[in-house]
């Protein structure tokens, strides 16, 4: 059996392309377009990647779409004072603080900026008003991965209701919301983490099996049962020859572009899940562009929550 690819980076386009009308008839309605601004601080190669495809993909669908930048020498006072000047912004109805901050900025900043910011532009969805609407099952802007693969899971067919969930991670951002989803969605669900007892035979037990603890490769097939659903959140960044040996057989061409770059991008699932899942994301093109796609969506709630009272 070879498993069924959950084309993420397909369904990222398919969604672009119906939020761009509802984009436009907003601007015109309003008489300016959805506003997004994007903090960053100091020099961080990935967040720049982030940072650029999330601007990239905010101006495509006719987003207002603005990166603010601090220097490496800002403080987290002035990173609070700016999150506090775009509450007040006419223009902007989303903010989004990328990560990771500065570590000099101290453990509790990602905290301190989630309270600060307007929960009505909270559009990564991290704000404890946020968070705690969501718990509730009421309308608000959700986490923008776990939500993304909800919207895969629905629009590819696999059933929820009444079926097994196992979600491997307990992070704010992706675990215990992504839990939380699915329940909501009658699925029985089980959170596992790295203290979890025998954790390959608790997740064998999932058809569905959302994996988000951050490892590479760390889900093999002695964790999947037969046909279940794999998602697979991970982004790892392998430069290590033993580890892409491991995950790739002789001959594999992503072993030879492991050895041409020196690096491979992979998942937290093992490649040899293929073989027994019904269903498989891939990494890259799978869960990472529905991120960036219910960004906008959120984005676009936002907006029409300011301006008409409704999500």
């Amino acid at each position: 059996m070879s498993a069924r690819v959950l084309d993420g980076q397909a369904l990222a386009g398919r969604m672009q392309q119906e939020i761009t009308p509802q984009v436009a008839a907003f601007a015109a309605r309003r008489g300016r377009p959805p506003g997004l601004a994007i903090v960053l601080v100091g020099q961080h190669p990935a967040s720049e990647v982030y940072v650029r495809n999330k601007l990239k993909a905010g101006r495509d669908v006719g987003f207002r779409a603005d990166l603010e930048r601090l220097p490496d020498t800002a403080s987290l006072g002035d990173l609070l004072a700016l999150v506090e000047r775009l509450n007040e912004s006419d223009v902007h109805d989303g903010i989004l603080v990328q990560a990771p901050l500065p570590k000099a900025f101290g453990p509790d900043a990602a905290a301190r900026v989630f309270d600060v910011i307007a929960p009505d532009k909270d559009v990564d969805g991290f704000t404890a008003v946020n968070v705690g609407r969501m718990v509730q099952g009421r309308p608000a802007l959700v986490a923008c991965t776990p939500s993304g693969i909800i919207e895969l899971l629905v629009r590819e067919g696999i059933p929820l209701e009444g079926r097994r969930a196992c979600v491997v991670g307990r992070s704010d951002i992706v675990g215990k919301p992504m839990a939380l989803l699915l329940l909501q969605r009658h699925a029985t669900v089980t959170i596992c983490h790295s203290k979890t007892a025998d954790l390959p035979a608790v997740c064998r037990e999932a058809d569905i099996l959302v994996a988000a603890i951050g490892r590479a490769g760390l889900v093999t097939k002695a964790f999947v049962k037969p046909g279940a659903a794999v998602i697979d959140v991970g982004m790892n960044q392998v430069t290590d020859a033993g580890l892409a040996a491991q995950l790739f057989p002789e001959g594999h061409p992503r072993l030879a572009k492991f050895r041409e770059r020196g690096s491979v991008l992979v998942g937290d699932v093992h490649p040899e899940v293929a073989e027994v899942a019904g269903a498989l994301t891939p990494v890259p093109g799978g869960v990472g562009p529905l991120t960036v796609t219910m960004l906008m969506m959120n984005t676009l709630r936002a907006a029409r929550a300011r301006m008409d009272g409704t999500r």
